[in-house]
């Protein structure tokens, strides 16, 4: 499963020749830098550390790159150290798995969170958008497990599976891939070749 680093630019519509429109996300993907290799012999199993874009201010204890993953490979590694692995690992018409980190949305309550129903809205109710019961007094006397709860929402790792590339742009270095992927403009993704084989699209 051979896979790049790139960056979320932002999402816009591209339309074919029959005029039908498509949302797509414009991904960034400049050359990833091979940092590290690993193979089975070695390390148990096999992959490659790469990383793009340059930190600032670098200090001694701190890498050059700014962004560093690790991509999980089948077989041994055909690169080595140094090596770049541009957007020529793939065409249109592939499939990707997009991995990042949602947007934050700070703290939130269970409706916008967990999608609750929320108490009646009759006048007279005090009983909107609050918690209420969470549980049985005497027994169990506690809270079950997994009960959804108001808290911290977004931020993220988050997997979008099968994304179609429909458009590369290999001067300006501009991947376009159908549908949305997570994190917000300018936020950094793993891009993996489609681990499950996806679902034969419908002809219109």
């Amino acid at each position: 499963m051979m896979g790049l680093l790139g960056k979320k630019i932002g999402m816009t519509s591209i339309f074919d020749e029959q005029g039908r429109q498509t949302p797509v996300t414009v991904i960034e993907v400049e050359p990833s830098e091979v940092l590290f290799t690993k193979t089975k012999e070695k390390n148990g199993y096999s992959a490659l550390q790469l990383g793009i874009g340059e930190r600032k201010n670098v200090t001694k204890n701190k890498p050059k790159k700014a962004f560093i993953r690790e991509i999980r490979l089948r077989e041994n590694p055909a690169y080595k150290k140094g090596d770049f692995i541009g957007i020529d690992l793939f065409q249109v018409g592939d499939y990707l798995d997009t991995t990042g980190i949602s947007k934050g949305k700070g703290f939130q309550g269970g409706v916008k969170r967990w999608h609750w129903r929320g108490g009646d809205k009759s006048h007279g109710s005090m009983h909107h958008r609050a918690v209420g019961s969470i549980g049985a007094s005497s027994f169990p006397s506690r809270v079950h497990k997994g009960k959804t709860m108001p808290g911290h929402m977004g931020c993220d790792k988050k997997t979008i599976q099968n994304l179609k590339i429909v458009k590369i742009d290999k001067e300006n270095k501009l991947m376009f891939v159908k549908g949305s992927v997570p994190g917000s403009n300018n936020a950094y993704l793993i891009l993996k070749e489609a681990l499950k084989k996806p679902k034969k699209e419908v002809k219109k």
